[in-house]
């Protein structure tokens, strides 16, 4: 009787260690899996390391020849695999075919009506596209500098304003005033533009004709170095491009708003005094509420 109490007693024990025991026997090949891998001592990897067969050049390569080697690598790659290249401009587009029959400055591989046919119509769209950004930051500059001057300089030289008689709006296509411009500033105008275009039409027929270079530099800024007159050169475009399309910004905002750029946006074309002033920053009296009695 006692040996069945006992053995009553031990049974939960039993029962509890053989569950042990099989969950152990399942675990043991998952521990296996986290056990490190045999790694060989330095000495050992040393002298398996195969000694070099006499008469063969090592590949001792400055980093200048490694880019170069790189280099050849991508052009053998990219001419097996078919590969395209794609534009910068807009990354998910193939980069047109056109751009590569020049090198110029300010490529980044944008040309989605496919003007540039060959190398002749890449250029003369590249010179055409440097007249009007000239042109551009030119009028960018012109534009609100003449909406704040143009009436005092009138003033003082005795002179109509077209601009305070155009609503303060500078004459344009859309805004209208153009008929209030003078017609010797045309003919200065147009007198000044056939001169340089004859000066480029003079031009084209060197060979090392760069488009847009017409040998103005009266301040020699121009560099001699190649790498850095490329640089000027993306400079130039850089800032043409942006001006071209704030000359299109102004002329637009105008025509909607009818109110001058100079007033509308008046913290890009005034000192930041006056524009403080102008919005009773040094008013202190402004913000109080006068409470009666």
């Amino acid at each position: 009787q006692l040996v069945s109490q006992l053995s009553t007693s031990c049974q939960p024990l039993v029962t509890m260690v053989s569950r042990v025991l099989a969950l152990a026997l399942l675990l043991a090949p998952a521990v296996d899996a986290f056990a490190p891998f045999p790694v060989r001592s330095a000495s050992s990897a040393l002298r398996s390391a195969p000694e070099p067969v006499a008469g063969e050049e090592s590949m001792d390569l400055d980093l200048e020849q490694m880019q170069e080697l790189f280099e050849d690598a991508d052009k053998t790659v990219a001419g097996v695999s078919g590969g395209a290249r794609m534009s910068e401009a807009v990354p998910w587009w193939p980069r047109p075919a056109g751009l590569d029959y020049a090198k110029l400055a300010g490529d980044r591989g944008f040309d989605p009506a496919g003007f540039a046919k060959d190398r002749a119509s890449l250029l003369k769209f590249r010179d055409a596209e440097i007249k009007h950004s000239r042109l551009a930051m030119l009028a960018a500059a012109g534009w609100p500098l003449a909406e704040l001057y143009d009436k005092s300089i009138a003033s003082v030289l005795g002179l109509p304003s077209p601009i305070a008689e155009n609503s303060g709006l500078s004459p344009s296509v859309l805004n209208g005033g153009l008929g209030l411009v003078s017609p010797v500033y045309w003919l200065m105008v147009v007198g000044l533009a056939a001169a340089v275009e004859l000066k480029g039409l003079g031009l084209k027929g060197n060979a090392d004709f760069t488009p847009g270079d017409y040998g103005f530099d009266p301040l020699g800024l121009y560099p001699k170095d190649g790498a850095k007159r490329s640089e000027m050169q993306e400079s130039e475009l850089r800032h043409g491009r942006t001006a071209m399309v704030a000359i299109v910004a102004f002329a637009a905002q105008e025509f909607v708003s009818k109110v001058p750029v100079t007033r509308e946006t008046p913290f890009f074309f005034e000192p930041i005094w006056a524009f403080m002033h102008d919005i009773g920053f040094f008013d202190l009296s402004r913000g109080f509420i006068d409470i009666p009695n």
